[in-house]
């Protein structure tokens, strides 16, 4: 999606966004872990956010975490705050505003994290998840 450019996005920890238009291809994660775990071990990345905008404040969103020892992270608090950041920062939407993010769906641990994007000053990342035992 090129209305959402490839960036790496700051929010206690540095997320590579990367967005598509096309929803199957969002929904389709497939990788090598090591060796994704060793690229991102080297650029310094906590995650992958990969992004697919369903509306103008709705947003799916796949967060690889091999790092964290785990395929697929379904809630990444920083990651969203960094999102949002971006957002703002350039332009993508108009502050303020709020937006959703659907996470871990996929994996069947499903999410919604809410987005607060104020004119200025910090991100504020509130949500509900499915808690694991």
């Amino acid at each position: 999606d090129q209305s959402i450019p490839p960036i790496v996005a700051y929010a206690g920890a540095w997320h590579l966004v990367l967005a598509t238009k096309d929803k199957v291809l969002h929904d389709s994660l497939e990788y090598d872990f090591e060796q994704l775990k060793a690229i991102m071990l080297r650029e310094e990345l906590t995650t992958l956010q990969l992004i697919y905008r369903e509306s103008d404040s709705l947003f799916h969103s796949r967060n690889p975490f091999p790092v964290g020892g785990v395929v697929e992270d379904p809630a990444t608090g920083a990651a969203a705050a960094a999102f949002g950041g971006y957002l703002r920062d350039r332009s993508i939407v108009e502050a303020p505003a709020t937006i959703t993010l659907l996470q871990g769906i996929a994996m069947g641990r499903p999410s919604t994290i809410t987005v607060g994007i104020p004119l200025q000053g910090g991100i504020t990342v509130s949500g509900t998840a499915i808690s694991i035992e």
